[in-house]
């Protein structure tokens, strides 16, 4: 790295882009580990014999960990070293992958993927803190960023296309495997490429305080998507009020420490509150229409987990460029406008998913369901690529390792609630618009009445003739939710939009940082 004294002109040398992709590795796969089961659980299903309740949990329970422990594992990385929490969490992922993998029974699967939940969340924070500690100068700051958000975005495309893959070629193990040599890589690399840094002035890690956040998120989250599965609505509704109640406990708290765990008083500061709700709404948006995009590609297109994974490659792809694209745009035009103008595309996106359809057939949605991905997945990334960087810039220096937690914990909990929310909405779309025809069997008739998955199992016991007349009904109604989901994405994405461009308008483009900054909270950060 060259020296000046000027730190926003020393630029990072060799060893540090050897660093980055070092960085950019993990936050890959840890974010493809949220979605590389979506195809998987079919298969996991018939070797576990889990319950209904155990599958939720298995799939469920890697995000929730990773996001109640997010801002507790930035907060120990500012104290303790980013370096070293960053390499034993590697180290920790690699080793209960492999053991993840050849677990037979379903509570000790639920028990490996919060492991390595946790896992996960003390990886993360240190990969962004350390970007900001390796690159000084802004525009290779700013290229930094945009590769790390990118890594993110294509994680979460790449877990159904990695996964049909392994399912097809090996079996659904191989998708715990695969994280095994990638993290094994760079917990050994680590030390030789990447510097130590802590926070000499930083607190003590309140732990009651983590267990307040982790009894805030589980409960609500578990409560919103459970919602519409819930006949009385009780316990969803209870486990929301619990959430809330934990919430309030847990902000009082922060308020009345001298070193919170969260400065919730950063919100103050409109460039993070306004860059933190842009990211929730754009993940909230996407989270939920990806689970019912894969969804119809294997349950109403009919396709093949290797050919579900390919049909999503397309989007990868374009998302991958705009990735790299937005930091350099951002470079002359303001943040906010890029976001928003991302918000607009999306909108075009999931408005083109309204009108995809079944009546014609169960390929006839096809093309236009692909399409309408392809505009909207990409626009989603400047939402994810510049709000990061407009949080963890807006702080003190010592507080990047919190900060870009509580950047990563908005994604990852905007995602899970986008699942529950928008997933709720069609489920219950699913089950108030399907119409079967009489004569079924009771037990054919329950089960697809319940769910897409249930009609198309129920319906691989039956005659060609018989099953069909379940299985279009199904699917109508399915793609009947999927309209209806697209539609109440449409309007979080407009929301996104006015939000971006009201609360982020004030941001200068990166290129004019050294001459005109931010303008400043009157909070002291």
């Amino acid at each position: 790295m060259s020296t000046t004294n000027d730190p926003s002109q020393v630029r990072a040398g060799r060893k540090e882009w050897l660093g980055l992709g070092l960085l950019v590795l993990p936050s890959l796969l840890l974010f493809m580990m949220l979605t590389i089961l979506f195809l998987a659980i079919p298969h996991i299903a018939v070797d576990l014999r889990p319950s209904s309740t155990q599958m939720l949990w298995i799939v469920d329970i890697y995000g929730f960990l990773m996001a109640g422990f997010l801002v507790a594992m930035g907060t120990l990385g500012d104290r303790v070293g980013r370096r070293l929490v960053f390499t034993a969490g590697s180290a920790v992922f690699a080793v209960v992958s492999l053991v993840a993998a050849y677990t037979g029974d379903p509570g000790w699967m639920i028990f490996w993927r919060a492991v390595l939940g946790v896992a996960a969340a003390a990886v993360m924070p240190a990969t962004l803190g350390l970007i900001f500690s390796m690159f000084l100068n802004p525009k290779q700051r700013g290229i930094a960023i945009g590769a790390w958000a990118a890594s993110i975005s294509v994680g979460v495309a790449l877990g159904p296309l990695l996964s049909g893959v392994l399912i097809e070629v090996f079996d659904w193990r191989a998708t715990f495997l695969v994280a095994v040599p990638v993290m094994a890589i760079v917990a050994v690399g680590a030390p030789f490429v990447l510097p130590e840094h802590k926070d000499g002035n930083a607190g003590k890690l309140d732990l009651f305080s983590v267990g307040l956040l982790l009894a805030t998120l589980l409960p609500l989250i578990y409560g919103v998507k459970t919602l519409a599965k819930d006949d009385s609505g009780v316990v969803a509704v209870g486990a929301i009020a619990v959430g809330v109640a934990f919430g309030v406990w847990f902000v009082l708290r922060q308020l009345r420490s001298s070193a919170p765990l969260l400065d919730v008083r950063l919100f103050a500061n409109r460039t993070v509150s306004g860059a933190l709700s842009v990211y929730v709404l754009a993940a909230l948006a996407m989270g939920g229409m990806y689970l019912m995009f894969t969804r119809y590609l294997q349950l109403v297109a009919d396709l093949s987990p290797m050919q579900t994974g390919f049909a999503i490659l397309p989007a990868a792809l374009v998302l991958v460029g705009v990735s790299m694209f937005s930091p350099i745009l951002a470079r002359r035009v303001r943040p906010g406008y890029i976001i928003t103008g991302g918000f607009a595309v999306q909108v075009v996106g999931y408005l083109m998913l309204t009108q995809v359809s079944a009546d014609a057939g169960a390929t006839a949605g096809l093309p236009l369901l692909l399409a309408g991905f392809i505009v909207l997945y990409p626009a989603v990334n400047p939402a994810m690529a510049l709000t990061t960087g407009l949080v963890v810039g807006s702080v003190p220096p010592e507080k990047a390792g919190a900060a870009s937690g509580l950047s990563t914990t908005a994604n990852d909990l905007g995602l899970s609630l986008g699942v529950a929310l928008i997933g709720s909405i069609g489920v219950a779309a699913y089950r108030n618009d399907i119409t079967l025809p009489g004569g079924l069997p009771a037990d054919v008739a329950a089960s697809a009445r319940e769910s897409l998955d249930g009609a198309v199992s129920a319906a691989q016991g039956l005659p060609a003739e018989v099953a069909n007349t379940v299985l279009e009904p199904a699917r109508a109604a399915f793609t009947s939710g999927l309209n209806l989901s697209a539609l109440i994405a449409a309007v979080i994405a407009v929301a996104g939009a006015v939000l971006a461009a009201v609360r982020l308008k004030h941001v200068p483009a990166t290129g004019a940082a050294a001459h005109d900054e931010p303008e400043k909270s009157t909070v002291d950060a």
